[in-house]
């Protein structure tokens, strides 16, 4: 976005700017904290059913059994002696797949996609935070990757917003490679848990695999990060086009024809993107320049809840999502959008 426009109110704020790292930071944290807070309350439950301190089902009484687990108010109403199973609260490790290749450091409306991304992340660390859980990241860029070990607590969530926001912009002409981010995620294994995958999804579809592979181990939300020019482009005319991860520059005149191709390529590759996402398992969130992030953060959730619940679902059509607050059932079971 060009220096000195206006962002719009539901906009997250800028980090381009060293200087104003911090202030920008701390708004970011409380606009979150702010509109997220009270919408997951409690720890999430465990990965597989065992001894812990979460209610679970209730079962007949057996021989052997430990008495001091019986649950009286059930026994009564059955007159059949019953005891309280409980669900083992486990920790739940996060990882963030962050791309931030040429195409992020874009943005034509209130924020360039690379603050979305930054933005993402911090939404992600909220809903997942507390309760010993942990959050890493893979970051991707046109320079190569960047590992940051999961760790909890919210200085190390501020350190590793800090670091996303610091990564360099890259260098023109230099791809970004997701699918060798998300090797770097799957090889070596880690504990089952959820992998969040934060970038605009824009190129060639070739991380399908390796999408496939980890979700064979976690639980995956894909979030799309987009702006308007990545779906249309406006008439004006005479106009230079850069591809940024390739350095190729082409100047054309945004005829209606023109314009009418783009807008249907870019609907197609959408399409193919949310097939293949789809077919990994990953749900689908998609947060927009043009947007108000927090709002789509909040209705996503909502939905993801309500599903859960067993009510209706209408955010992508999407299986429910393992946060904080939002773990599928079959995890429960010791089970793998």
């Amino acid at each position: 976005m060009p220096a000195g426009a206006d962002r719009r109110s539901g906009a997250p704020p800028s980090t381009a700017d060293p200087a104003r790292l911090d202030a920008a930071l701390t708004s970011l944290e409380l606009t979150v904290r702010r509109r997220l807070d009270g919408l997951l309350q409690g720890n999430h439950l465990g990965l597989v059913p065992g001894p812990g301190t979460e209610p679970g089902d209730a079962r007949p009484y057996y021989a052997g059994d430990d008495v001091r687990r019986m649950d009286w108010s059930v026994t009564a109403r059955t007159t059949e002696a019953h005891i309280r199973q409980t669900v083992a609260d486990r920790e739940l490790e996060t990882w963030l797949v962050a791309d931030l290749s040429a195409s992020l450091d874009f943005g034509t409306a209130g924020c360039e996609k690379r603050d979305l991304v930054v933005a993402a992340a911090a939404a992600v660390g909220h809903l997942t935070g507390g309760g010993g859980n942990r959050l890493g990241a893979v970051v991707s860029s046109g320079s190569g990757t960047s590992r940051y070990p999961a760790r909890g607590g919210r200085a190390s969530l501020q350190h590793l917003l800090r670091a996303l926001a610091s990564t360099p912009r890259s260098t023109v002409g230099r791809r970004g490679d997701l699918a060798a981010a998300l090797e770097q995620l799957r090889r070596p294994p880690r504990r089952r848990g959820l992998a969040v995958v934060i970038s605009d999804f824009l190129g060639d579809i070739d991380w399908e695999r390796s999408l496939r592979a980890l979700s064979g181990r976690h639980d995956l939300l894909a979030i799309e990060v987009l702006d308007p020019r990545d779906l249309e482009l406006p008439a004006v005319g005479l106009v230079t086009l850069v591809d940024p991860e390739t350095g190729r520059t082409k100047e054309v005149s945004t005829t209606p024809r023109l314009r009418a191709d783009f807008a249907q390529a870019s609907a197609d590759h959408r399409r193919a993107v949310a097939t293949v996402l789809r077919r990994c398992g990953a749900a689908q969130l998609t947060l927009r320049t043009d947007g108000d992030w927090i709002a789509d953060v909040l209705r996503f959730v909502l939905s993801r809840k309500r599903g859960w619940a067993g009510g209706p679902s209408t955010a992508n059509g999407s299986a429910v999502v393992q946060t904080a607050q939002l773990a599928r059932p079959p995890l429960l079971s010791g089970g793998a959008r």
